[in-house]
Order: C-alpha cells, then sequence, then structure tokens
C-alpha cells in the first residue's frame, strides 16, 4: 500500500467531530457582558463563579462565552491563561449540548492551585448546573 494512502487511511479512523471555537460562540461587546452581570444565574464553587442568561429572540443559535479571568484571581499571566485555555476546552466540547445562554466565568484565586484535569471537573459541574436550572426557568 502506498505511503500516501496508509496516511489518508490513519486519518479517516481517528476523525474526530470538529470541535471549533468561532467569534459567534463568544461574547465580545462590553454591553454583552453587561446584561449578563445584571442579570444572571448563577454557580459557584471554590475555583470558579459561572454567570448564565438565558438568550432569547430569531438569533440565537447556541451559547456565547466570556472570561473574566482577573490579575486579582490568578497573579501571573501564564497561570490566567492557562485558566482560559481550560475553561474555553471545556465550553468547546459542551456547546453543543448547551441551551441558548450567555456565559461568563469568573475565577477565584483557588483555582490557581488546582490541576487542569480538577478544573475541567468543576467546570463540568458549572455546565451541568447551567442545563438544570436553564431547563427549570
Amino acid at each position: 500500500m502506498p505511503r500516501a494512502a496508509c496516511a489518508s487511511a490513519r486519518k479517516a479512523l481517528t476523525v474526530q467531530p470538529r470541535r471549533t471555537f468561532p467569534r459567534t460562540a463568544r461574547l465580545t461587546k462590553p454591553v454583552e457582558y453587561r446584561r449578563v452581570f445584571e442579570e444572571s444565574i448563577r454557580s459557584s464553587d471554590s475555583a470558579f463563579t459561572v454567570l448564565a442568561r438565558r438568550r432569547s429572540g430569531p438569533e440565537v443559535s447556541g451559547p456565547r462565552l466570556g472570561l473574566a479571568i482577573s490579575r486579582k484571581c490568578a497573579r501571573h499571566a501564564t497561570t490566567r491563561n492557562r485558566i482560559k485555555r481550560v475553561v474555553r476546552e471545556s465550553f468547546r466540547h459542551m456547546r453543543d449540548r448547551l441551551p441558548g445562554v450567555d456565559i461568563i466565568v469568573l475565577c477565584r484565586p483557588a483555582a490557581t492551585s488546582l490541576s487542569n484535569a480538577e478544573l475541567a471537573t468543576a467546570l463540568d459541574r458549572h455546565w451541568q448546573r447551567i442545563m438544570r436550572q436553564c431547563a427549570n426557568s
């Protein structure tokens, strides 16, 4: 079998659903953040506070994520960036299951001492709470 055929066969076996983070899945404007901060469903633990606000209207296509990882929470930029990467990755995996909500994730100082796996587990619990609370309201 030619080398190119082997490579394409291997690639075909490992095809994963495409989980991207397009601009349409982000909160980009201050007014969007303000709306969530003013009226939201809250979910908190020692690592994160997650705020969510249900979206309505014909333009609702899915959940959107905003991050507010402050220097007060994580002093070093590398730590803030690590936390943001974990949050975005967790959101990408849950995006197709979340309802049409705007979500803001706020960091707490305890998050800096947790591993990536522990952060992902905490976020999974928050996503589940948001889905339950949005289903009830």
